[in-house]
C-alpha cells in the first residue's frame, strides 16, 4: 500500500512538472488607469497612447488624470483627411493610425480630459465609428474625384460628420501637456529590423503610418532590452504588434510562440517551449506579412511563470471581459517575434542605446 501511494506521488510529480497551468507572479507592475472599452471602433492606437499618457502623468505629478481618447481621434482624422485628398487618394485612409499621431497631435491641439470631452453623444452610449467612417470616406473620395477646386466645402462636410458622431469641440478648452509636467519631444519609438543599418533612424513602411514618421533601428537584444530597462526605471511603454497569431488568445489572456505546431492548442493554459527567434526570421514574417501592424496596446508590467519565463503584462482596450481582467500576458518570444515598435521616454533607454542613438 505504501508502496503504491509513493508510486502516485512520483507520477502525479512527474506529470505536473510537464503540464503545469500557469501561475504568475508579478515582477514588476506600474499602476495604471482601468481598462476600458473602445468599443466598435479602429482606434487602439489612441487608447493605446492615451493610456501610456495617463501613466506619465501618474509618474511626473503623482495624479490619475482619465484623459479623452477621442479629442486626439478627432483632430488625427482631419489630418489623415488632409493627407489622403493631397496626395490624391494614393494614401491610407481608414481607421488605423499609430502612438505618435497622439503625440503629434497633443502637440499641437493639446489634450482634454474624458468628462469634457468623451466623443460620445451620450454618457450611455458605446463608441461606434462604423457609419461615421463610411460617411467620411465617401466625403474625401468624393474630393478627390471631383478635386479639391469643384468640391471646396469639403472639409466643412467632413467636421460636420464628425460633429454629428462625436459631438462638437469648438467649446474644449485643452491643457498643454506641460501643465502636466510632461515633454511631448522626449517620447520616442524604437524598432528592430534588418533593411536599415541598426542605431539610424527611418520611416518604416507601414500601412498606419500616414504621417510619415520615424522609427529609431536597434537589434533585437536590445530592442527587448530597453523594454526591460524601462519597466524596471518606472517607465511604461506603448505598443504596436500584431495579434493575427492562434496562439494569441483573449480568452485565455496569453500571447505566445510555441516551439512545437503540436501544442498549439494546449500552450494557451499550460507552459510549454517556445520558440527561439531569431533577427533573421524576425525579419522574414514581417516582409511575408506573417508580422502586420494590426493592433496597439501598452505595456504595464512583468511577470513569471513557475519556470522562470518572463511575460509583460499588457493592457489592452477590449474591455474587462478580454483576456485577464483586460490584460494580455505577452511572452519574450512573442514580443520578440510580433511586437512591431514600443514607444516610451528617452529616460527609459538604456545607457548604451542613449549613445548609439545619440539622444
Amino acid at each position: 500500500m505504501n508502496k503504491f501511494s509513493l508510486f502516485l506521488g512520483v507520477l502525479s510529480l512527474s506529470f505536473t512538472s510537464y503540464s503545469q497551468q500557469y501561475d504568475f507572479q508579478t515582477i514588476k507592475e506600474i499602476n495604471c488607469l482601468p481598462v476600458i472599452s473602445q468599443g466598435n471602433t479602429g482606434t487602439c492606437w489612441s487608447f493605446s497612447s492615451t493610456s501610456f499618457l495617463e501613466t506619465e502623468i501618474i509618474r511626473t505629478t503623482g495624479q490619475k488624470v482619465d484623459l479623452s481618447e477621442m479629442y486626439n481621434v478627432r483632430f488625427t482624422y482631419l489630418a489623415k483627411a488632409e493627407n489622403y485628398v493631397m496626395r490624391q487618394g494614393k494614401a491610407q485612409f481608414g481607421e488605423g493610425g499609430l502612438n505618435h499621431d497622439v503625440i503629434n497631435s497633443a502637440k499641437k491641439y493639446g489634450l482634454t480630459t474624458e468628462a469634457v470631452f468623451s466623443g460620445k453623444l451620450s454618457a450611455d452610449a458605446k463608441h461606434d465609428h462604423s457609419k461615421m467612417v463610411d460617411e467620411l470616406e465617401a466625403i474625401v473620395k468624393k474630393a478627390v474625384a471631383e478635386t479639391p477646386l469643384k468640391y471646396p466645402n469639403w472639409k466643412e462636410d467632413y467636421n460636420a460628420v464628425l460633429d454629428k458622431y462625436l459631438g462638437k469641440i469648438d467649446a474644449v478648452k485643452p491643457t498643454d501637456a506641460k501643465e502636466y509636467k510632461i515633454i511631448l519631444n522626449d517620447y520616442v519609438t524604437i524598432t528592430s529590423f534588418t533593411h536599415v543599418p541598426f542605431y539610424s533612424k527611418f520611416i518604416l513602411n507601414i500601412p498606419d503610418n500616414f504621417s510619415n514618421e520615424s522609427f529609431y533601428n536597434v537589434t533585437l537584444d536590445d530592442f527587448v532590452q530597453n523594454i526591460d530597462n524601462a519597466l524596471d526605471k518606472g517607465f511604461t511603454l506603448a505598443l504596436d504588434t500584431d495579434v493575427s497569431e492562434e496562439t494569441f488568445s483573449t480568452k485565455n489572456g496569453i500571447a505566445v510562440i510555441p516551439e512545437n505546431s503540436s501544442d498549439m492548442e494546449t500552450i494557451l493554459t499550460e507552459i510549454k517551449p517556445e520558440k527561439q527567434i531569431t533577427q533573421e526570421y524576425r525579419q522574414a514574417e514581417f516582409e511575408n506579412y506573417n508580422t502586420v501592424d494590426d493592433h496597439l496596446m501598452h505595456i504595464v508590467g512583468k511577470v513569471k511563470d513557475q519556470k522562470g519565463n518572463i511575460y509583460y503584462k499588457v493592457k489592452n482596450s477590449w474591455g474587462t471581459t478580454s483576456g485577464k481582467d483586460g490584460f494580455m500576458y505577452m511572452s519574450v518570444p512573442f514580443i520578440k517575434l510580433k511586437a512591431i515598435s514600443v514607444m516610451l521616454h528617452k529616460d527609459g533607454l538604456t545607457k548604451n542605446t542613449r549613445k548609439a542613438l545619440n539622444i
